[in-house]
């Protein structure tokens, strides 16, 4: 069986669909890396910050030292050095736990925000751009398959790190 590109009119079958997915997914990765690399370049951040940011950009509060470890998958030692680093650059700020007095929690700091929110001024407009040429239910389904790979790439990289994984 064969499938239509809509937007090429060529066929493809489900196995030559497959590839091509896998094969992209894998550009994407490459070049989404390179892109990631330069943006935190001309920020001024290590990219590892670079995703710190964004990881605490989508949560709705601060956040725990011990929750960047989890969401960045660093120890929470590194998680501690890379929010030591952070606060000395200004990049996010420590406040109290309201409800533990014994730990802080993380936030992104007001101006750290706007600057990084800035930069991504330009290549926000260049990726909505892309979006804006699907229909919304093309949207759904790469909105559904962004979000199923994410819980896989997650669930592989426990798997991967808890040393109970198979190495094939």
């Amino acid at each position: 069986m064969s499938t239509n590109n809509p937007r090429s009119g060529e066929s493809w079958s489900r196995a030559e669909l497959l590839a091509r997915i896998v094969t992209e997914s894998q550009r994407h990765y490459a070049d989404y890396s390179l892109f990631s690399q330069a943006m935190a370049d001309h920020i001024g951040l290590h990219p590892t910050d670079l995703q710190c940011v964004a990881l605490l950009d989508m949560e709705p509060g601060p956040v725990s030292t011990g929750d960047i470890a989890r969401l960045t998958g660093l120890t929470s030692g590194s998680a501690t050095r890379l929010v030591d680093r952070m606060v000395k650059a200004g990049i996010v700020e420590r406040h109290a736990d309201p409800h533990d007095r014994r730990r802080s929690l993380v936030a992104l700091a007001p101006a750290a925000r706007d600057r990084i929110g800035a930069a991504w001024d330009t290549p926000g407009r260049a990726f909505g751009a892309v979006l804006e040429s699907y229909s919304d239910a093309e949207l759904a389904v790469i909105g559904d398959y962004l979000h199923r790979a994410a819980e896989v790439g997650r669930a592989q990289a426990k798997r991967l790190t808890s040393g109970t994984g198979d190495t094939g």
